[in-house]
């Protein structure tokens, strides 16, 4: 079964992230293949929007899969997969086509910061969102992340998901900003994606060309910080080796600080 399915039929794009058994959490590959999908957008004529979405009702994308930060054992380790991922957030901001993620279930972790990209967030009445890695990993999110998100909701939003290691349901997602409707239903979500793909489609691309790459200015003036030795300090830990062996056991982590 292919891990991300894509497919475009009049002029719209649905990329959907399958791994329904796993709620849809990240593998490498996935991640290289959404990259390598966002990259050819623009070279695409035909391609007027993007739709990212989830197979099945129960998630979004449940962030990366635990099971891929066993060999983690160094800086390097830690600072590759946060370049990684970063690869593939900022071909998502840099791809000249809209981007709409199209929300059922949880979105958390990986997941999130995926959405969170996106141009547009529409959800099911079910969505869930968060990053709860003070709980589970003990890691923590790149820079360019934590100001993807303190752009997006606001540095005290931030600091609450992250402190609190809450997941957010659909209505205080709206009102925080997270997404901009709410459909009572997966069905409901599809349809909705759809209609709005299509309207948004019909719009003028250079406007929504330009409209994007204003916004992604704006947010990257803001995000010149470095933050290297926060990503090392947290997946070179003791805390982070111990959690991922425990969350993969599903039982809970004694943290040390250490």
């Amino acid at each position: 079964m292919d891990e991300l399915l894509y497919e475009i039929r009049d002029g719209i794009g649905t990329i959907t992230l399958n791994r329904p058994q796993a709620r849809n959490a990240m593998t490498f590959p996935m991640y290289e293949r959404l990259r390598e999908i966002a990259l050819g957008a623009g070279e695409d004529k035909a391609l007027k929007v993007l739709v990212i979405t989830g197979a099945g009702e129960k998630a979004f994308a449940a962030g990366t899969d635990i099971s891929q930060f066993r060999e983690f054992r160094t800086p390097e380790d830690a600072l590759a997969y946060e370049e990684r991922i970063d690869r593939v957030l900022v071909a998502l901001e840099q791809c000249p086509k809209p981007t709409i993620a199209a929300i059922a279930g949880a979105a958390t972790g990986g997941g999130a910061a995926i959405a969170a990209v996106c141009d547009l967030r529409i959800c099911a009445a079910n969505a869930r969102f968060g990053f709860p890695i003070a709980k589970t990993l003990g890691n923590c999110l790149s820079m360019a992340n934590y100001g993807r998100l303190a752009a997006l909701i606001g540095p005290a939003r931030v600091l609450d998901l992250v402190y609190t290691a809450r997941l957010v349901e659909a209505e205080e997602a709206k009102a925080m900003g997270l997404v901009s409707e709410i459909l009572p239903d997966h069905a409901a979500l599809q349809a909705r994606a759809a209609a709005l793909a299509t309207t948004i489609a019909g719009h003028a691309p250079l406007t929504m060309r330009a409209t994007k790459e204003a916004m992604r200015r704006l947010r990257l003036a803001a995000r010149q910080v470095e933050g290297d030795d926060l990503v090392t300090m947290c997946f070179t830990s003791n805390d982070f080796r111990v959690a991922v062996e425990r969350f993969l056991a599903k039982q809970p982590t004694e943290w040390t600080g250490t």
